[in-house]
């Protein structure tokens, strides 16, 4: 992969489907890391792994966008004006001030101001954005319609996020807004096969890329994919620490659900080319 900036990675595929990682950086540039409580806890929430369970997109010729900065320094899922994307519902921001536990990231009155989060939004948001809509546009360009599909993960129990273990695969299309139904249901009806629980448009419906890209109607279709991350990794369910989080990554452990996410991209891939 290759990009302008070498924190952002882009792998240009000509498949009409598109693949954002916008949460598995866990780069800290040298310059925020005096104001943060520990590195630890600045990548506590980093969506471990994800870039490895998805290797294989580049096999089916998928175009793969990348950003190595954490979700710390700026989350380039989130509405750049601020707005929440679950009203009364507790969740972060641009620029996290805790964890998804509530946890304070930054030292005593260390915490980004107005001023800086517009700086660290022209450094690695608007790069990443500028990067993606290029990609949908060259793809587009070429192909009637495209997918795209937005990875994630996250531990399967934080009480201050929901109640309860999160589903394996929780499949967000904005309330059916992102994406063709037809195709949503053909990725629900492949988690279901895979034995493991899943849900459409439950807890994480899609992030800002999702809700911002997703134009069925022009042609964009945008999937996203939240993972337990029990389903991929030997998760210890509960609070963790530096002694047990992140769990290294198995490729033995990963394989069942490996499995399943290439039937999905597969799919994904298979039905924007038979939109054209």
């Amino acid at each position: 992969m290759s990009g302008r900036h070498d924190w952002l990675e882009i792998r240009r595929g000509q498949a009409p489907l598109l693949v954002s990682l916008p949460h598995t950086g866990i780069d800290i540039p040298d310059e925020f890391q005096p104001q943060l409580v520990s590195l630890w806890r600045a990548r506590k929430d980093c969506d471990w792994w994800i870039e490895k369970l998805y290797d294989f997109a580049s096999a089916l010729d998928a175009t793969i966008v990348r950003t190595g900065i954490s979700r710390t320094v700026i989350d380039v899922n989130r509405d750049p004006a601020g707005a929440s994307l679950y009203p009364g519902q507790f969740t972060t921001g641009l620029c996290p001030t805790t964890t998804f536990d509530n946890e304070p990231l930054y030292k005593d009155g260390k915490g980004p101001d107005e001023a800086e989060i517009a700086r660290r939004r022209a450094l690695y948001f608007d790069p990443y954005h500028q990067a993606l809509a290029a990609e949908i546009a060259r793809l587009r360009q070429s192909h009637h319609a495209i997918t795209l599909y937005d990875c994630h993960s996250i531990r399967s129990i934080i009480p201050d996020l929901f109640d309860g273990t999160l589903p394996h695969f929780n499949i967000g299309t904005n309330e059916g807004k992102a994406c063709d139904a037809r195709l949503a249901n053909d990725i629900a009806a492949l988690c279901a096969a895979s034995g493991l629980t899943h849900v459409v448009n439950g807890r994480f419906k899609g992030g800002y890329i999702t809700r911002q890209y997703g134009r069925p109607n022009d042609g964009v279709h945008a999937v996203q994919m939240e993972l337990g991350c029990r389903a991929y990794i030997d998760e210890p369910l509960g609070p963790v620490d530096e002694s047990n989080w992140p769990t290294p990554y198995s490729e033995t452990y990963a394989a069942p659900v490996r499995a399943t996410l290439t039937k999905i991209l597969e799919t994904c891939r298979d039905f924007a080319r038979a939109q054209s």
